[in-house]
């Protein structure tokens, strides 16, 4: 299942409701640990983020594997694929309501690699799309946390449309 929302109390709450005992969660956008905290006390959890407020904050949560980096580098990725090859629930909080495509493709990156059961995007520009849309006939439909199009196994190539949204990951 993949549900979205922009309200963190309601995407906080999805979260909980969704994550088992001893899941293993991979969180990107973990910023300070806000979100962070709540989960970790169900679950295992990956948290990746790229802001320097998050390093002292996410070292003084407990059971929690952090990953220092842009969830858009590869490199962050295989850091995360060698900690695990599965996920139990994937959970996105990149830039609120800003850059829903970056967000859709990371999204894509992430959730055909670590295969979720349950995914939970916090994005307005996503959100706003999707209740938008008009409804089609046609029916393609997950009930898994990624799109059964990116049913292949491991980690996708390296995306090299990356350095041409965001020329500062450009080393």
């Amino acid at each position: 299942m993949i549900k979205l929302s922009y309200d963190i109390k309601k995407y906080r709450q999805d979260l909980l409701d969704l994550i088992n005992d001893n899941n293993i969660v991979i969180e990107l956008g973990c910023h300070i640990g806000g979100t962070t905290k709540l989960i970790s006390k169900k679950s295992n959890v990956i948290a990746v983020d790229n802001s320097p407020e998050a390093v002292n904050k996410m070292g003084e949560l407990e059971g929690v594997d952090f990953i220092s980096g842009d969830v858009r580098r590869h490199e962050v990725l295989a850091e995360a694929f060698q900690k695990t090859q599965k996920c139990d629930v994937l959970a996105i909080d990149l830039g609120g309501g800003y850059h829903p495509d970056t967000v859709f493709k990371v999204f894509y990156i992430w959730s055909s690699t670590f295969k979720p059961k349950h995914t939970v995007i916090r994005n307005r520009g996503l959100l706003e799309f999707v209740n938008s849309a008009s409804v089609s006939d046609e029916k393609y439909i997950s009930l898994d946390g990624f799109l059964d199009s990116y049913n292949d196994s491991g980690i996708p190539p390296l995306i090299k449309e990356f350095d041409l949204w965001t020329p500062s990951l450009k080393k």
